[in-house]
């Protein structure tokens, strides 16, 4: 029997932590409105100041989502949520935060743009290929180049373009992917402002799905 009685409600645990105890104050207020018969949240602990370790390990222990408003976490509590797995997310306008918090609870966040770094290659020699264009002669330096993949041209550490490769080459040949150590021949679709010394650097775009 009472197993049937805890599937109604769900709850969703939070730790808050705010700059002052106004605002802390305004927060909770406006997260206890957002409840229905099926979800609310769930106020594990809230406070003024910093986020610390401890908030953190009390959010890992109630599976909460640790949310800072207008404070950041200490370098000690940024480690201990990377060792726990824990994303501590941030906000300064308590909008965006009870919003983010009601499209969690129903399922709703949309999804997030989030980049993995691929490999650099730097350019050892521009050529003038009659049909092609500028071609970047390149050395991969580390990780590796993929065909497909996102590419920004980085000048003096400064990022001046941003788009895809026309051409990844081994030789003569088109190739999928390229590792450290190894030379290539790499031109971009549509932009050419390319020099000897540039950073090519390449990354993988995925969308994934948000959680608090």
């Amino acid at each position: 029997m009472s197993q049937l009685q805890t599937s109604g409600l769900k709850e969703f645990p939070l730790v808050i932590k705010g700059d002052v105890q106004g605002s802390v104050e305004a927060i909770v207020a406006a997260l206890d409105k957002l409840g229905t018969d099926e979800v609310r949240a769930r106020i594990v602990h809230s406070g003024a100041g910093g986020i610390t370790e401890s908030d953190v390990s009390l959010a890992e222990t109630s599976g909460a989502a640790m949310i800072g408003f207008n404070v950041r976490a200490n370098k000690q509590a940024r480690d201990a949520a990377e060792h726990a797995g824990i994303e501590i997310r941030y906000y300064n306008i308590i909008y965006n935060l009870v919003d983010d918090v009601k499209a969690a609870m129903s399922g709703l966040l949309s999804p997030e743009r989030r980049e993995t770094f691929l490999g650099n290659a730097e350019i050892l020699e521009v050529f003038n290929i009659t049909k092609t264009g500028k071609v970047a002669g390149c050395r991969v330096t580390e990780g590796r180049v993929e065909r497909g993949a996102g590419v920004r041209l980085i000048r003096d550490d400064v990022v001046i373009h941003e788009g895809t490769l026309k051409t990844l080459k081994r030789f003569k040949d088109e190739v999928p992917e390229v590792p450290a150590g190894q030379e290539c021949g790499m031109a971009f679709q549509n932009y050419e402002d390319i020099r000897a010394g540039d950073i090519i650097e390449c990354f993988r775009v995925e969308m994934v799905t948000r959680t608090l």
